[in-house]
């Protein structure tokens, strides 16, 4: 069983109990993330890919940790005319582990927007 899931912009292909390096989050260690997903399949030739369907899949994972990725170098270079420009960037980054996916048997009930009171 696995998913394909929406993180950041990107696409991954996530199992339970993989471990996942992704774009930095906001969420503090140990917080407790459900993620988008986008494609659903389990052992059969079940798939579910269509939103209706998908609202019933559910993608839980845990912040395991932040981390900073590997250094890049940039080096710009002009032959002939002593120009030379050096810098680097290295990422920030945030390391998921799958806890839980599932196929929930019914769709979820869809939240209730609060009126706001105008008086009117």
């Amino acid at each position: 069983m696995y998913a394909i899931v929406k993180v950041g912009g990107k696409q991954y292909r996530v199992e339970k109990g993989d471990s996942l390096v992704v774009d930095r989050m906001r969420e503090d260690e140990g917080a407790k993330v459900a993620l988008e997903p986008l494609l659903f399949a389990d052992g059969s030739d079940k798939t579910v890919f269509e939103r209706n369907d998908l609202a019933k899949v559910k993608v839980e994972a845990v912040v395991t940790g932040h981390e900073r990725g590997k250094k890049i170098h940039v080096l710009k270079f002009k032959p002939k005319r002593g120009y030379k420009r050096r810098s680097g960037h290295r990422s920030d980054l945030t390391r998921l582990e799958i806890k839980d996916i599932k196929l929930l048997s019914r769709k979820p009930a869809a939240k209730k927007a609060e009126e706001a009171g105008d008086g009117s």
